[in-house]
């Protein structure tokens, strides 16, 4: 969500004239936008608006915008003080503090056209797709914004706001835009992105539109995340399964393994559940790939309850896990009820032993795919050689000279590790 927020914004200043810089002592205009689902983050973008004091007493004229979950959706008039060389804060996912900002120090006739344009490129709502330049073969489309499920651990209800479904047909307006620039695979994105439309009266859901998305000729892949076990539905699943666009490949995370720890971070399943569930979509879905996020460390897990996320990861297999450690967010209901008991040494050891079962058992997956064809989407050149991924979003890397942007080819793999593939194009046609 955050890369799809940046990503809108500069999209905006660039169509206001700004052009990108890839120096920060060159830059007229700075943003900082901050992640702080875990303390890691909040402290390297702390360290980095730090750094940024130096550079704007040398350059009084520089714009320095922070934004993002390090803001919130309510502000904090506490930054302000911590940051006085700061001009400009915005809540996640708007980008008009800082526009509106940027028009008030032009000219009043610049201004004036600016501030038409800027009305044009923000709508009353979110507005991510504006006519512009080529895109990215894969964008993000952000279709549910905040989030009002409050696990025990969570930030993002608090910094995000709640949970609020975009209108399907602007959806529908950016989809089709992003077709126009080039994009042919477009990844829905929302807190528990399975609750789509249920905010929403005479909203389709998210299968509802899947199917919308689907009818765009130009359009050749549908991905979305993250789901919720509570919110992954047989209709939903059934979508994955039936139309040809929508990628098999679900991002449903469990967290932990333990009964007690879930019911502590109110995740609202079990172990058992979960297994279940990913049974289903395994049973549903030919070939699905499964990906899960957990969190080791959390207060309270104790060396069996840490045993039976290890036993339930080694068991079900599964092919990407995001791993994170713990730690206590501010105005979270873990930080405010329960002591953080697990020490930062144990959680790292937690975390290395998560890791390394998770890299024994993808590179075993990843072998079943040695010399045999694979449908990849290649999305750019890096290193010389070209990136793409395979519908189970695997990644898969083909030295060639031909320009395989955008395109869908049949690549043999001839390599497999744990993290990647590498391949070689398969014959198109001919002798």
């Amino acid at each position: 969500m955050n890369a799809a927020d940046s990503r809108r914004l500069a999209r905006s200043l660039e169509n206001l004239g700004y052009e990108p810089s890839a120096d920060v002592d060159e830059a007229d205009v700075i943003v900082l936008n901050t992640c702080v689902v875990r303390q890691s983050a909040e402290d390297k973008a702390i360290g980095r608006l730090s750094s940024l004091k130096s550079l704007k007493r040398q350059k009084p004229q520089l714009v320095i915008n922070l934004m993002g979950c390090l803001v919130g959706v309510h502000g904090n008039p506490a930054l302000q003080k911590r940051f006085p060389w700061v001009d400009v804060f915005s809540a996640p996912s708007d980008p008009q503090p800082l526009l509106d900002f940027l028009s008030r120090r032009q000219e009043a006739d610049q201004a004036e056209q600016w501030r038409r344009e800027i009305d044009v490129l923000l709508d009353e709502e979110f507005g991510v797709a504006v006519p512009g330049e080529q895109r990215s073969v894969s964008e993000n489309l952000p279709v549910v914004l905040g989030c009002s499920h409050a696990c025990a651990y969570c930030v993002i209800p608090l910094r995000r706001g709640r949970e609020r479904s975009r209108d399907a047909q602007k959806i529908l307006k950016d989809a089709k835009t992003f077709a126009s620039q080039g994009v042919r695979e477009i990844v829905l994105l929302g807190q528990i992105i399975d609750r789509y439309g249920l905010d929403l009266p005479d909203s389709p859901r998210l299968p509802g539109l899947l199917s919308l998305l689907s009818d765009i000729p130009e359009i050749k892949r549908l991905r979305f995340l993250t789901s919720h076990p509570n919110w992954m539905t047989d209709e939903l699943i059934t979508s994955v399964a039936e139309l040809p666009k929508v990628m098999p490949h679900i991002e449903v995370p469990i967290q932990a393994g333990d009964d007690g720890i879930l019911m502590a971070m109110r995740r609202g399943y079990t172990n058992q559940q979960y297994r279940e569930l990913v049974a289903k979509l395994r049973d549903r879905i030919p070939g699905v790939s499964i990906a899960t996020d957990i969190i080791v460390g959390f207060p309270g897990e104790t060396e069996a309850a840490f045993q039976k996320t290890y036993d339930l990861l080694a068991d079900l297999r599964l092919d990407v896990a995001h791993l994170a450690r713990y730690s206590p967010r501010p105005g979270t209901y873990s930080a405010r009820e329960l002591p953080d008991d697990v020490s930062t040494e144990e959680k790292m050891r937690r975390f290395r032993l998560l890791e390394d079962l998770q890299e024994n058992i993808l590179r075993e997956l990843n072998q079943a795919y040695l010399g045999k064809s694979a449908s990849v989407l290649f999305e750019y050149r890096i290193k010389g050689r070209w990136y793409g991924r395979t519908p189970t979003n695997r990644i898969v890397f083909v030295d060639t000279e031909e320009d395989l942007a955008g395109q869908e080819r049949q690549v043999k793999i001839e390599w497999t590790g744990p993290w990647s593939l590498v391949g070689s194009l398969e014959p198109t046609g001919g002798l």
